[in-house]
């Protein structure tokens, strides 16, 4: 394993020194950098960006000083860089300053009758302000700052400077009477002013009518996150983000405002640069530059059919002007975060003789400690690098990086390659065209969770195997697999042969676009997407013989391919008359096209383990189930679009937005497949209004209020309307079937009248800045309605050819309010940020057309298989359904159940609803401080009110066969008289309210510090950016809840089924260092 690791190291330190190679070209060696200009009729401004081109130095100037100089003919080849600047500045009455990497324009200093002041420019961390730029009021008299922040300039008596920088508030200063200056510029956080991306468009933050939450991306390299879903956990009102289990390569269930369909997709539509995608993991977090999210349908019904559950935006970073590479490093380890202790041996026996006298010997004593056998330090490498320049005509952005995370047990795995490029160019005035290409490998090994520890379940073995029991069979070697008598999952054996199981995806998306100004206020903008994937799972377990076995191995190979294409194009109109009323046009077209195909084959009896591949396979299986035989299969599916936007701005006081879209999907009937999703939204600026003028507290408060529909195909398949069959291979080696034909039997029951899944939406919201931009309000209130739901309803056995049948059969309701804020509580040299949202959302299910009641989740055998999830009309989603328990019976040790129908007897007709998995509330706080290049960040968040069915509370306080159990059992009624809470060895189980638990948690999820290096051999190195940081993610959580973590769903992103914790991949607790490098 070490010698695994060290391999991981070398390719991070070859990434690492690969910066510094690549570095000095652009270093170290400007100033001897030789120049060649040859261009007739070129402006002064234009030499001088070409100089810094080629040199890649930065060259500050004021423009308004240089615009008008004469142009230049210019026969310049291979000059040092100081004659080229005496060439191109001559006669100009400009001179310049060369230090380090830098280049200052400043004015020759005239004889005049003006008199001399001096300054220098800050920021409000001392810092100087290179480049600032300071002219006199009324004239284009001005200069510049140098790299110390100083500035010397002639003007009149009572002159009046104009301070200006780009991010800082400008100033105005009277010189009057001083002739030396100490200015302090303060950051502009007007944030209303910040372009918010939409569908298919862009606003001012300002002007936003609808619901949207920004996610900050500023401390996504500090993180210890491989997806983007674990960068937006609790960082929007509105916004349910939950990892169900701790395995390797982060899954993530988000939800938008709740729970909106029953059997179809819950998931948000992911749109990365404007290409929709159906997930985020081949994103690498460092790439992302944004991230909005359209919550109510007003915002997101641009997107039509696929935006029922929200649309999360993404923007990656983008090609920039001036060459820049930045480098990100993170070596990070991980523990188990909370550990179910097991009974020792003679707890063990003791146990067991309550259930089985003599079961186990006498003696027994501890031999093994399974969880340190299975359980390890998982360790996670994460290298990242990007570079990026470019000029007003072209520029290029490319990234790539290499992640490797091992998790806690040893097998499970996840791995990802990823490269991004991002090239623009402005090839004439009228055309703008752009390239994108992400590419991605993903490889990932899963360990079987939530299975009993007699399935495969390795999690539960873990605490199941007696500690007097041995790894592995002294006498044959082998792996132990019964234990005192009892089947149970040798955790070890389970990891070993896990390692041979594999699931690889390789993802390429590149994508072409053009924009063509026809005019100022019209533009089209058309773009073309292949999305195109490839996957491979593969696994193999070796054959084993021994007196106690005959496994002869198995092998899969199962291998998908999937290309998507989208083709958009936009038309755009933006205009304003008269200074106020703004108006803009939207209209366009989006085209998709799915195509998916898929082979597998599944092999038995192989000589031994040393060849995987199924060529070494005796055996082939010759069905053809896609889990277990062999063949192939295929589908494809496409849709339609055609979308528009209309919206008028009047002085940003009054806002009126009108989006349609229509969508038409092959999914569906001809006469059904064309959705029509509208919506409109309005805002009024009320601070705008004359009567709150006098209100000098209120820098800006606008009520915002919008109503739409969205629509939902992804609960049924490619062809849901049309008739369909099953192929059921005969097995034609059998006598008399050498030439046999399949078998076609019908599979369902056609359904014409399919239509989309609706969801109507109305929000309502209020959003404010207060005390000149120190806190920042946003408030929502939604009632979100789902009509027409997708649903697979049951038929009566022997009813129909198929024992089911897709049909739009239900009504659903969310409703909700959330509210987030943002305050700047301390400014100045220590500065102190804090964001706070909190989100409560209702769920109900309303109505069900023809089957009423719907029963899930079947867990552990101890519980005899009964599903303990019932869903109903009148009830929200994932209700658990069972018996009440009173606790444990003093004198008997039973546990006692609650007779709810009186009948006298204990019997199903007393099970009714014991726990609800949706919370009351989820939150998220982070603050964060700063103090001369420290900065430390507190991220904080949780859920409260939803419950957990602890299946896992079972198997391991059970007591019904011979597995060991968890110490929690050591307080088990013994003698009658006795008061406890657990039951006796061997009592009466049923499900009921003694698996139900609170979920309710607070987590201290990341806490990191770092440092911002600076000084003048940092900057003489070419080194803009050095911060060490580290860590801590998961550091603490506090919960009532007695399982591994209340962080939990073994039914992953299902909607119906939610909260069951079942041997489920535990989290963990991980400590990260990393450093942060920009050249």
């Amino acid at each position: 394993m070490k010698i695994s690791y060290m391999k991981k190291a070398k390719i991070g330190l070859f990434i690492f020194f690969f910066c510094f190679i690549a570095s000095p070209p652009f270093l170290f060696a400007q100033k001897n950098v030789s120049i060649t200009i040859k261009q007739n009729n070129i402006s002064v401004i234009e030499a001088l960006q070409a100089i810094e081109r080629q040199s890649k130095m930065f060259v500050a100037y004021n423009e308004s000083q240089l615009k008008n100089q004469k142009n230049l003919d210019l026969n310049i080849s291979n000059q040092p860089i100081e004659n080229v600047l005496a060439q191109i500045l001559a006669g100009t009455g400009f001179s310049y300053q060369l230090k380090d990497n830098y280049i200052i324009i400043v004015p020759e200093r005239e004889a005049s009758t003006q008199r001399r002041i001096t300054g220098t420019i800050i920021d409000e961390s001392n810092e100087p302000v290179i480049g600032a730029n300071i002219i006199e009021k009324g004239t284009k008299n001005g200069t510049v700052t140098d790299m110390d922040g100083n500035f010397t300039l002639d003007v009149e008596n009572n002159a009046i400077l104009l301070i200006s920088y780009i991010g800082y508030l400008s100033q105005e200063i009277n010189t009057a009477g001083r002739n030396t200056f100490h200015i302090t510029l303060q950051e502009d956080l007007k944030t209303l002013e910040e372009v918010v991306v939409i569908g298919y468009g862009s606003v001012k933050r300002r002007d936003v009518t609808t619901a949207v939450s920004s996610i900050s991306t500023e401390s996504l390299d500090e993180r210890p996150i491989v997806s983007a879903g674990q960068a937006i956990q609790g960082k929007a009102a509105g916004v349910n983000v939950y990892q169900p289990n701790g395995a390797p390569g982060g899954e993530m269930v988000i939800r938008v405002r709740g729970t909106t369909s029953f059997n179809g997709s819950n998931d948000p539509l992911y749109v990365v640069d404007g290409v929709p995608v159906d997930n985020l993991n081949f994103l690498s977090p460092t790439d992302i530059a944004d991230i909005q999210i359209l919550k109510d349908a007003s915002s997101a019904a641009i997107y039509g059919s696929r935006a029922a559950n929200g649309v999360i935006l993404v923007t990656t970073k983008q090609a920039t002007a001036g060459a820049k590479i930045t480098a990100n490093i993170q070596y990070g380890a991980s523990r188990v975060a909370n550990q179910i202790k097991s009974l020792n041996a003679a707890q063990y026996k003791e146990l067991i003789d309550e259930l089985r006298p003599g079961a186990i010997p006498e003696g027994t004593t501890d031999r093994t400690d399974w969880f340190n056998e299975v359980y390890g330090t998982g360790i996670t490498q994460n290298y990242q690098l990007q570079l990026a320049d470019g000029n007003e005509r072209i520029r290029y952005f490319v990234s790539g990086g290499y992640l490797d995370e091992r998790g806690i047990l040893s097998s499970a795995f996840f791995r990802r390659f990823n490269l991004r490029s991002n090239v623009e160019s402005q090839i004439r005035n009228w055309l703008h065209m752009g390239l994108n290409l992400a590419y991605s490998d993903n490889t990932s090994n899963g360990v079987t969770t939530g299975l009993g520890s007699n399935r495969g379940g390795v999690v539960l073995s873990v605490v199941n195997l007696p500690t007097a029991a041995a790894v592995r069979d002294e006498a044959t070697g082998l792996y132990n697999r019964l234990f005192f008598g009892q089947n149970i999952t040798n955790p070890v054996e389970s990891l070993e042969n896990g390692k041979n199981n594999k699931t690889n995806e390789n993802r390429l998306i590149a994508s072409a676009n053009a924009t063509i100004t026809f005019m100022p206020d019209l533009t089209l903008r058309s773009s073309f997407t292949l999305d195109r994937r490839n996957g491979k799972a593969t696994s193999f377990t070796p054959p084993v013989h021994g007196s106690d076995r005959d496994d002869w191995g198995y092998a899969r190979d199962k291998r998908s391919t999937n290309q998507l294409v989208v083709f958009d194009n936009v038309l755009t109109y933006k205009t304003t008359l008269a200074n106020r009323h703004g108006f803009e046009g939207m209209a366009g077209t989006s085209w998709t096209d799915s195509q998916w195909s898929q082979n597998y084959i599944h092999g038995t009896h192989f000589k031994d383990g040393s060849i995987h591949t199924l060529n070494a396979a005796n055996k082939i299986a010759w069905g053809n189930d896609p889990n277990s035989g062999t063949g192939s299969n295929a589908s494809q599916w496409g849709i339609m679009s055609g979308f528009g936007r209309v919206s008028y701005n009047y002085d940003s006081k009054y806002l009126f937005t009108f989006n349609m879209r229509a969508d038409g999907s092959s999914k569906l009937h001809p006469d059904h497949r064309w959705g029509y999703f509208p919506s409109f939204s309005g805002a009024w600026r009320v601070s705008s209004e004359n009567f709150m003028q006098d209100l000098t507290w209120i820098d800006d408060l606008k009520i915002r209020g919008g109503w739409g529909q969205t629509g939902n195909q992804s609960g049924v398949g490619d062809y849901a309307y049309l008739q369909r069959y099953n192929i059921v291979r005969e097995p034609w080696f059998e006598e008399g079937k050498a030439d046999a034909v399949p078998l076609i039997p019908q599979q369902n029951l056609r359904t014409r009248d399919l239509t989309w899944e609706t969801t109507s939406q109305t929000n309502i919201g209020i959003d404010a800045t207060l005390f000149r931009d120190r806190l920042t309000i946003a408030m929502d209130y939604y009632y979100k309605y789902t009509t027409d739901m997708l649903m697979y309803v049951s038929l009566p056995s022997g009813a129909a050819a198929a024992n089911s049948i897709v049909r739009n059969e239900g009504k659903m309701t969310n409703r909700g309010f959330e509210f987030a804020l943002h305050s700047r509580n301390l400014t100045g040299a220590f500065t102190w940020n804090t964001d706070f949202n909190i989100s409560f959302n209702r769920n109900r299910l309303e109505k069900l057309a023809l089957q009423q009641i719907y029963y899930d989740a079947e867990t552990t055998d101890a519980l005899r298989l009964i599903r303990v999830v019932r869903n109903e009309p009148g009830r929200p989603l994932g209700g658990f359904y069972g018996y009440i328990s009173d606790g444990v019976d003093p004198e008997t040790g039973e546990l006692m159940y609650r007779d709810i129908n009186e009948d006298g007897r204990i019997s199903s007709s007393d099970r009714t609803y014991i726990g609800d998995p949706n919370p009351d509330f989820t939150f998220g706080l982070t603050n964060t401080f700063s103090y001369k290049g420290f900065n430390l960040s507190l991220f904080l968040q949780g859920s409260v009110g939803n419950d957990i069915f602890n299946a896992s509370k079972a198997d391991v306080q059970g007591m019904y066969d011979l597995k060991n159990q968890s110490v929690e059992v050591l307080r088990r009624w013994r003698t009658p008289g006795q008061i406890t809470d657990i039951p006796k060895a061997g009592f009466d189980m049923k499900p009921s309210t003694y698996f139900i638990e609170d979920g309710s948690y607070l987590r201290v999820k990341d806490v990191t510090l770092s440092y911002n290096f600076k000084g003048n051999l940092l900057d003489r190195a070419g080194i803009s950016r050095l911060q060490p940081y580290v860590t801590f993610n998961n550091l603490l959580t506090l919960t009532k809840y007695k399982g591994m973590d209340p962080e939990v769903n073994q039914w992953g992103n299902s909607g119906a089924v939610q909260g069951i914790d079942w041997g489920t991949y535990p989290h963990s607790r991980t400590f990260v260092f990393g450093v942060n490098l920009e050249f």
